[in-house]
């Protein structure tokens, strides 16, 4: 077999120096490529009586003579499979490349555990250390799916299919939690499917693996209403006196997120820097949210400029060179448990409502065009800031009671 810039071909013969004292020799598979040649044994042998050297098969019509034929056959396709697919890669084809390629030694490195492994220690150093923690949990259900389902401790990359996916899913919807943990609901188990198709997307990128697994996979998750304060709730919180300083100090960080819009994380990291005085009374917050890096420009309603300069002098904030006292997101989410209590709110107040709040009762419940509350909240995606235009019903009421007006006019 010939191409423009290469001569191959595949021989069988016998290594009689290997000969058993049965009387048997190995069959070898001898590659040539550009007249290099390099051998394989096909794990195969047979007496030398009943082999044809001139053909390079086994003698006869004997039925397990038959089936070793039909072996060599599928082992000599496997052999011109693997140089089609270098020479379709464009690949400088060498013996010893071709050779790696028939026995897989050149998908060796390219598992599917050191590819989490390479994933999480590349990506470690640019994602939050929860969403490494959420990596890592994907990583060692993944390991614990192997094992049970194929009783080993790695997969080739090579090996991956729909199949293999769809087992995985299976295999987290029965898993047994352990205790003290709650069972996966869907969503939960669909962001584990997802990260894991993130790490698969990867090794498509780094050419490790030729075709995606994940390519005729669909993610399925539930739909889930965001939670917000209504004006009445978000009232009762701002106008709450509270005497224990901590939770005065929650109390301002939540309504500051209310008013702005700032994820914890955001309002966690803001400086005096990322204050820009536009004129008297109008300041604008100029950062970029952490967890995406994209962009956000806030200008400063009068209730979030009243906190920043509630806290100009606090002994916290300064020392750290931030423009507001800061406390950890676990601690935060406990206290705002006791001011839901105090407040009579039975939603399970959490800092990221606040966010939530900001988009709904504060921006488009007053009519800021959603094109404008996705800037302020940094979404690079519209489809995502429309996910809390959905929940606003009280403003598609007004929107359309002011439109019954017009038309009657």
């Amino acid at each position: 077999m010939s191409t423009t810039n290469n001569t191959f071909g595949v021989a069988f013969y016998l290594k009689k120096q290997k000969t058993t004292q049965a009387g048997k020799s190995p069959i070898y598979a001898r590659i040539t490529v550009n007249g290099k040649r390099i051998e394989i044994s096909v794990k195969r042998s047979i007496e030398e009586n009943n082999w044809n050297a001139t053909k390079g098969m086994a003698k006869g019509s004997r039925e397990e003579t038959v089936k070793l034929n039909k072996y060599l056959d599928q082992f000599k396709a496997g052999i011109i499979d693997s140089y089609q697919q270098l020479l379709l890669q464009k690949k400088f084809i060498t013996v010893e490349l071709l050779k790696e390629k028939v026995t897989g030694g050149d998908q060796a490195e390219f598992t599917l555990c050191k590819l989490m492994e390479y994933h999480n220690s590349d990506q470690g150093q640019l994602l939050e250390a929860g969403t490494m923690k959420n990596y890592y949990t994907t990583q060692k259900y993944i390991k614990e799916f192997i094992k049970e389902r194929f009783k080993t401790n790695d997969k080739y990359l090579s090996e991956l299919s729909y199949k293999f996916i769809t087992d995985f899913e299976y295999y987290l919807r029965n898993r047994t939690p352990e205790k003290g943990q709650k069972a996966l609901n869907n969503n939960g188990l669909m962001k584990h499917i997802e990260r894991f198709c993130k790490m698969i997307n990867l090794a498509v990128r780094l050419e490790w693996i030729d075709r995606n697994p994940f390519h005729a996979y669909q993610l399925k998750f539930d739909k889930v209403e965001r939670e917000y304060l209504t004006k009445d709730e978000l009232a009762r919180i701002e106008a709450k006196k509270f005497n224990i300083v901590r939770l005065q100090v929650v109390q301002d960080l939540f309504v500051f997120s209310c008013y702005t819009g700032l994820a914890y994380i955001d309002v966690f990291n803001l400086t005096p820097a990322n204050l820009i005085t536009k004129s008297e009374n109008n300041i604008w917050i100029a950062t970029n949210r952490q967890k995406t890096n994209e962009p956000v420009r806030v200008p400063l309603l009068p209730k979030a400029l009243a906190i920043i300069e509630k806290y100009k002098g606090h002994p916290q904030a300064l020392a750290e060179g931030k423009v507001l006292p800061t406390l950890s997101n676990q601690k935060l989410n406990s206290y705002l448990k006791e001011i839901a209590d105090t407040c009579d709110i039975t939603k399970p107040l959490t800092f990221h409502i606040a966010r939530h709040t900001f988009a709904t009762t504060v921006t488009l419940t007053n009519g800021v065009p959603i094109e404008t509350v996705s800037k302020l909240l940094g979404h690079s995606k519209l489809t995502t800031t429309q996910i809390y235009a959905k929940v606003v019903e009280s403003k598609l009421t007004d929107d359309m009671a002011q439109l019954s007006k017009r038309l009657q006019a």
